[in-house]
């Protein structure tokens, strides 16, 4: 999803080449000691000599939260009139930094750059400050009663399955106002009768009838438990009919905070779309707000609107009824199960227009929907869909959602199930910007392409639980190198995960804590999840077996709800490699894999260190410059060769570390 701008570290890129130049800095002595002074989270030292007319210098660069150099030599120092210019390697990254000197101080201030992309400010100064490095320790996070009612298995929802909803509503947009009602069928697991349906403020549910008859019911927060007259009949197939109104929450920034959007098209017309991701989709129609029930016979989602407007919805379009009163009626049906996040509301003055694909399952629907003004760029920019489509099948199979259609629709930019909302800019990268660094996130529209991603991971493949978040993006996330890689080459895919792992934060571990609605998950779940699957191809070291297991998983799990055991249990067992430990190190802390080593005399000597008790990951390793794969475990493994061995190059296809130590 687009949420992942926000959290993207340093990413690798185009080197800025400076030529040196020495100049004069009228009399100024920039020579000694010079302390960046405005990042709290990283301690930046330079050290500037001067001899011969030449400049020379050296850097350390101590991180909160990322690797630290130590005493490394400056590239280039170039002094101009009142401008300072230093360009320097770190971690493998060209970094430069474009700084002038203040006017009323001694202090220089600029920014610094990757390429031409600016990274952030910075301020040098003579006089260093205090920062506390120091990482400090997690606090056990606290939940509310609200968080436990909206993310667990509770038993007012454990004792009925979910088979289909038929959401009817009217959306009143001058006073920001739906109303409407939801028949909700399922089926009797145990005979009980309280059932719990959740609906956030300010929303309200009014009325709640089956058979016929009004039905009792409390409210505590979000959830409504609604009291049924009887305990009902195990096995049996009932319906309630659920009434409600009101103005539903704004988001303040789609998609990042969840709520209706209403906004206005460049001839003034309303725009409205909906976003619930987190939040959940009881901020805009009653439901069964838990990830793990999805109704089986889909949904029909039937919402009226002004007749100079479309309503798009998920699914497909099967009805349309103009009204007398000046409002029109469109009516959508889905046929297969659909997550309630994915369910999607998109109102605007759209234009259509459809590109059918011939896929793997014969003729997809592919149906566009956007504003006006936006036509000529959409009827280019949406071709990639195709090339989605062809890569996507490649990977992970058929599009899961066939009988229902594939639509980009304008508005937001989320992962609605057969209606992917895009709110791209009509341009490659994600709006014009490459994530990875690498030059290849410009290839292709993020947004097409990650988005539609998670109809295999998330809307076919969905998570029981939000803990276990990564199963939809780490997977997604990954299936934008394998887009790379299919259009590009494998070196292509390649270079693009590897400049996204540049912004792995290593903060908590990628799995979460169940059976609660906690929205304050890692970033890690898209980046290292993504970076971390990369690595277990390298581990299987068999491209048609990967590609299996990817199908595999889209076919095991066709249309189900998972937990990331159900992941794990798979791919072991297709891969037939124990990788219990892999798992454990990856998904569960937040250290990475250490291999240390040292050479002595014909003496190759190797472990892993920063690992769980047991990690015995295989590694593809250049020792001096000849391929091989080692074995190392958790316990020193001593290799002899005839040959003195001198240097160590890891694959970069590994997320790991290296640390050679000069003796055991």
């Amino acid at each position: 999803m687009e949420k992942i701008k926000k959290h993207m570290k340093i990413k690798t890129g185009i080197t800025l080449c400076l030529q040196l130049s020495i100049f004069t800095l009228f009399g100024q002595n920039i020579t000694g000691k010079w302390y960046e002074i405005q990042d709290p989270n990283a301690s930046l030292e330079f050290t500037i000599d001067k001899t011969s007319e030449a400049y020379s210098g050296s850097f350390n660069w101590q991180w909160k939260s990322w690797i630290s150099t130590v005493n490394a030599p400056l590239d280039h120092i170039i002094v101009k009139n009142d401008s300072l210019l230093l360009e320097l390697t770190h971690a493998d990254f060209k970094l430069n930094f474009k700084l002038k000197k203040e006017d009323k101080t001694e202090n220089y201030k600029g920014f610094f750059y990757l390429g031409p992309r600016q990274l952030g400010p910075v301020t040098l100064s003579r006089t260093p400050i205090k920062r506390v490095l120091t990482i400090p320790e997690v606090v056990e996070k606290t939940y509310s009663r609200q968080d436990t009612l909206r993310g667990k298995i509770t038993d007012e929802r454990a004792w009925w399955n979910l088979t289909h909803y038929d959401l009817d509503f009217e959306l009143d947009i001058e006073n920001k106002f739906i109303k409407g009602s939801n028949t909700i069928t399922y089926i009797v697991l145990e005979s009980k009768n309280d059932m719990q349906i959740d609906l956030q403020p300010p929303l309200k549910i009014t009325k709640v009838i089956q058979a016929g008859e009004s039905l009792t019911f409390t409210q505590e927060g979000n959830a409504y438990v609604i009291h049924l007259k009887e305990n009902q009949t195990k096995g049996s197939s009932k319906e309630i009919e659920v009434f409600y109104e009101g103005n539903p929450k704004e988001a303040p920034r789609a998609p990042w905070d969840g709520g209706f959007s209403w906004e206005k098209d460049a001839n003034g017309k309303p725009v409205v779309f909906t976003s619930c991701q987190g939040e959940g989709a009881s901020l805009w129609w009653p439901n069964k707000d838990h990830m793990y029930d999805e109704p089986d016979n889909g949904m029909i989602i039937r919402v009226t609107v002004p007749e100079d407007l479309i309503a798009v919805a998920n699914g497909k379009l099967t009805a349309t009824e103009k009204k007398d009163n000046g409002t029109t009626t469109y009516q959508w049906t889905v046929v297969n199960p659909i997550n309630s996040y994915g369910v999607a509301l998109n109102v605007a003055d759209y234009v259509h227009f459809s590109d059918p694909y011939n896929g793997m399952e014969g003729t997809l629907e592919c149906d566009y929907y956007v504003l006006p003004e936006h036509l000529e760029e959409a009827k280019v920019q949406f071709k990639q869909a195709h090339s989605m489509l062809e890569a996507f099948e490649y990977w992970f199979g058929p599009y899961p959602f066939y009988e229902d259609s594939y639509k980009l629709v304008e508005g937001v930019g989320m992962e609605h199930q057969s209606s992917i909302g895009y709110s791209g800019g009509f341009i490659n990268g994600n709006r014009g910007n490459d994530m990875s660094g690498s030059g290849w996130g410009l290839k292709f529209d993020y947004l097409i392409i990650h988005e539609s991603g998670h109809e295999w991971f998330a809307n076919n493949i969905t998570y029981k639980d939000m803990a276990d978040m990564w199963v939809h993006e780490g997977f997604t996330t990954y299936s934008e190198a394998l887009y790379v890689e299919y259009h590009f080459g494998k070196k292509a895919g390649a270079e693009y995960i590897k400049g996204l792992s540049q912004g792995i934060n290593n903060d908590i571990p990628i799995i979460g804590e169940y059976d609660v609605n906690d929205t304050d998950y890692t970033q890690d779940a898209y980046l290292k999840s993504a970076t971390v699957l990369h690595t277990l191809r390298q581990v299987i070291n068999d491209d048609e077996k990967w590609r299996a297991i990817l199908t595999g998983l889209n076919t095991e799990f066709y249309h189900k709800t998972v937990t990331t055991a159900d992941i794990e249990n798979y791919i072991t067992k297709q891969s037939g490699l124990d990788l219990s430990t892999f798992f454990e190190q990856y998904l569960r802390t937040i250290e990475v894999p250490t291999l240390e080593y040292f050479f002595e005399d014909n003496k190759f000597a190797y472990r892993w260190i920063n690992a769980v008790p047991g990690f015995d990951m295989p590694l593809k390793v250049k020792l001096d410059n000849k391929e091989q794969w080692i074995h190392p475990t958790t316990k020193w493994t001593h290799e002899y060769t005839k040959d003195t061995k001198n240097e160590l190059i890891i694959d970069p296809n590994f997320y790991v570390a290296g640390f050679r130590n000069m003796k055991e």
